[in-house]
């Protein structure tokens, strides 16, 4: 897909993971069908999930060089900001000649440069919080957008001045359906196991360490393990039960759900709104690392409501040798 034209058009930004960039996709959906005439086009980055999926979609997009700041160090820090200005200065320039209708951010930060330029240029922004704890950018943008959706009641105390609306969190069209009753599920049960659109090396660790033990004492189950592209080549060639399947990364996540009885997985927003809409149990790992720790009030939000057990990644979350 070539380079967008981004005049008059409702421009959607967020990325880096898939818990930004899903929801993105979703609102996405709803506009089309909403303005069918109306021009869409996405701003992304080149090193997040968006990266590998926008190419393969009928999106006009561009794809900016910048990454995350979490974690970094200073060096790192100063080429991360460096990237941004370099990023926010080249929208700035085509969106003077080319003005979008709004800017519609789902944090992350591959939505940085798309709405810190429509701020600078008076171009009406709208944001969307999925997560119960919003990030630095959110916070820091929020008073200035036009709206913030939220998708969890306890994001409002955390943006004060903002104007909030609790909305709920927006799922792919695959999910805007009836699903089959978990009981209606047959054996060979399916357990589920993801650690995000990227991995997570603790959770694939623990299932390849467990995993042969868990279906030799359950010989009705088997497991589906989405480790990521990178750690699917770490762990490719190791030797897996039978019916332990292990990918890289699984499309068409509805049936993939629908299908699956019971779901190990991180926290993130979209991975929780997606169990809602599935009605699926699961064991959520949040992310230690997370943001404003917002995996983990997540997870708990989600526990809270009867939904999902929660495991915290520690130095005993592993087995011992």
């Amino acid at each position: 897909m070539s380079e967008p034209n981004f005049q008059d058009a409702l421009v959607f930004t967020g990325g880096g993971t898939g818990g930004h960039y899903f929801p993105a996709i979703a609102l996405a959906e709803g506009a089309r069908e909403r303005w069918p005439e109306r021009p869409i086009a996405f701003v992304g980055a080149r090193r997040g999930i968006e990266a590998k999926q926008l190419p393969q979609s009928p999106w006009p997009h561009v794809l900016l060089d910048v990454e995350g700041f979490l974690g970094r160090s200073p060096f790192r820090v100063l080429r991360s900001a460096l990237k941004l200005w370099k990023a926010y200065r080249f929208l700035l320039r085509a969106w003077k000649g080319a003005r979008p209708w709004a800017v519609i951010g789902t944090g992350g930060y591959a939505s940085a440069p798309a709405l810190l330029a429509a701020r600078s240029l008076g171009i009406p922004y709208y944001i969307h919080e999925s997560n119960a704890a919003p990030g630095a950018l959110v916070r820091h943008l929020a008073k200035g957008a036009q709206r913030v959706w939220c998708g969890m009641e306890a994001v409002q105390e955390r943006l004060p001045g903002a104007k909030c609306l609790v909305v709920g969190t927006p799922v792919r069209a695959g999910f805007l359906r009836e699903f089959k009753p978990l009981d209606a599920l047959a054996a060979p049960y399916r357990l589920l196991v993801l650690g995000g659109s990227g991995g997570a090396r603790a959770i694939n660790r623990a299932m390849a360490e467990l995993g042969q033990g868990l279906l030799e004492d359950h010989p009705d189950w088997e497991i589906l393990h989405q480790a990521g592209p990178s750690q699917y080549e770490a762990l490719k060639d190791t030797a897996f039960h039978p019916r332990h399947t292990l990918v890289p990364f699984l499309e068409g996540m509805d049936g993939v759900l629908e299908a699956t009885s019971l779901l190990i997985s991180r926290a993130g927003a979209s991975t929780c709104s997606e169990l809602i809409a599935c009605g699926r149990p699961a064991i959520l790992v949040p992310l230690p690392t997370s943001a404003g720790d917002h995996q983990r009030m997540n997870a708990l939000a989600m526990a809270a409501e009867g939904r999902a057990e929660v495991v915290e990644e520690g130095p005993d979350f592993l087995p011992r040798p």
